[in-house]
């Protein structure tokens, strides 16, 4: 009986240690979304460089509302800096954009003269093979599938990126779960 307990606990820690991760990135990390600094005129693009976005994740993008906006173009437009007939228009301060699909996302701010200063984001979710297998839709806030993942806007800490280490190890709470579910059986 002790075995089949045992066992059962076993099983319970690890459907609960394989859940899915998703991550909210604040875009630019401590800088707000904004025109960059002469100094740091490559923000945007290093930024995007330097994090693994999957589907699931999302973007957050913070600024004055009064005095920005984001919008999310399409390729041409962004190498252009053609700020009409945008896909996404988003001018909240505060605004999410869920990774619902695989493909090249391009954002720029929706204030003229601002994409020219450098004030763009292109990222890649890339698939299973290391490409980006296709385009991502054209979707309205309103008009986003059933299935889109939603996530609340939060102010807190930026995450950090899953470690690269190839050894798994299980989160906190899942070590106190196990803990308390092992701490039962034995009463």
């Amino acid at each position: 009986m002790a075995n089949l307990r045992m066992f059962l606990v076993f099983e319970l820690l690890m459907l609960i240690s394989t859940e899915v991760w998703c991550y909210q990135y604040k875009v630019g990390d401590l800088d707000a979304w904004g025109i960059p600094s002469s100094a740091n005129s490559e923000v945007y693009a290093k930024w995007s460089k330097y994090h693994n976005i999957k589907i699931g994740d999302s973007l957050l993008f913070l600024y004055p509302p009064s005095q920005d906006s984001v919008i999310q173009v399409t390729e041409e437009s962004y190498k252009s800096c053609n700020l009409k007939d945008p896909i996404l228009y988003m001018n909240n301060g505060n605004s999410l954009f869920n990774i619902t699909s695989y493909g090249e996302f391009y954002f720029t701010s929706g204030v003229a003269g601002h994409c020219e200063k450098k004030q763009k984001l292109h990222i890649s979710v890339l698939g299973g093979n290391g490409t980006a297998t296709a385009t991502a839709p054209s979707y309205s806030p309103t008009a986003l599938p059933e299935f889109a993942p939603s996530y609340p806007t939060v102010f807190g800490t930026i995450p950090v990126s899953p470690s690269s280490s190839s050894s798994p190890t299980l989160p906190f709470p899942t070590l106190v779960l196990g803990f308390i579910i092992v701490s039962a059986l034995q009463l």
